[in-house]
């Protein structure tokens, strides 16, 4: 089994994208029962246009979990695993006027660290890329907001881009370029394309190079399609590359 990521699904110009290749390599994590999210710790940058192999371990003899490892020749690209579900309580959603209204605070917009990211990078065309904008919300709340108009290849690694760049935003990539390390997330469904779904962020600490967030995904109904947990490290934009090609 092998894992290639189009040049499309970049985040910085010459890696993947975190959450769409987390995303990945969750599509091949087994979950059941009381095991129904997964988490994906990302070791490396993830190249690009070049096929990965996906690993399986053999499963815990005491839980029944394994670890999918992604592998780049002899490098960890990332490490997949089913957790528990996802239970911390999580703040209302923003509604689609309020998430419209933050949008014009995108701090990205004045200076984005990765204007080439498929999420929420502000160098993307129309139709190329999710070109989400989360800003601050008005209310005081610290929490950050962003619409999203599902497009015609949604697939699942996609639900998990559109949760992946929101929780950075609000853990405060703006002025300090970050790239993500961890990310669990459930996704109970894959929207249809045209829906308007909502994506709610906020910061849940930060100590160090380390920042942590949460990010929630809102149908037009209320319901919710996702939810992530994630954390970032505070890096050097001009580190983030994959190894040189062999």
């Amino acid at each position: 089994m092998e894992l290639t990521v189009p040049r499309r699904y970049c985040g910085p110009p010459e890696s993947g994208n975190g959450g769409w290749v987390s995303g990945s390599l969750a599509a091949h994590v087994r979950t059941s029962g009381p095991l129904p999210a997964v988490s994906v710790r990302l070791s490396a940058p993830p190249p690009l246009e070049r096929p990965m192999p996906v690993v399986g371990d053999d499963p815990d003899p005491l839980t029944g979990t394994s670890v999918l490892r992604l592998l780049d020749g002899d490098v960890l690209v990332a490490t997949g695993t089913a957790v528990a579900e996802l239970d911390e309580p999580v703040p209302a959603p923003a509604s689609w006027d309020e998430a419209h209204a933050a949008e014009e605070r995108y701090e990205g917009a004045e200076d984005h660290p990765f204007p080439t990211c498929f999420s929420c990078g502000t160098g993307r065309a129309d139709g190329d890329g999710l070109r989400l904008r989360p800003g601050p919300l008005a209310d005081g709340s610290g929490r950050y907001a962003t619409t999203w108009t599902v497009p015609d290849d949604v697939s699942r690694p996609v639900v998990w881009a559109a949760l992946d760049c929101p929780g950075g935003w609000s853990a405060g990539i703006a002025g300090r370029p970050m790239v993500l390390g961890t990310m669990t997330a459930q996704v109970w469904r894959v929207p249809e394309p045209g829906e308007r779904l909502v994506v709610t962020a906020w910061q849940r600490g930060a100590e160090g190079r380390r920042h942590w967030s949460a990010s929630t995904l809102h149908d037009a109904d209320g319901a919710m399609v996702g939810r992530a947990e994630a954390t970032w490290v505070a890096v050097d934009p001009e580190s983030v590359r994959p190894r040189e090609q062999p």
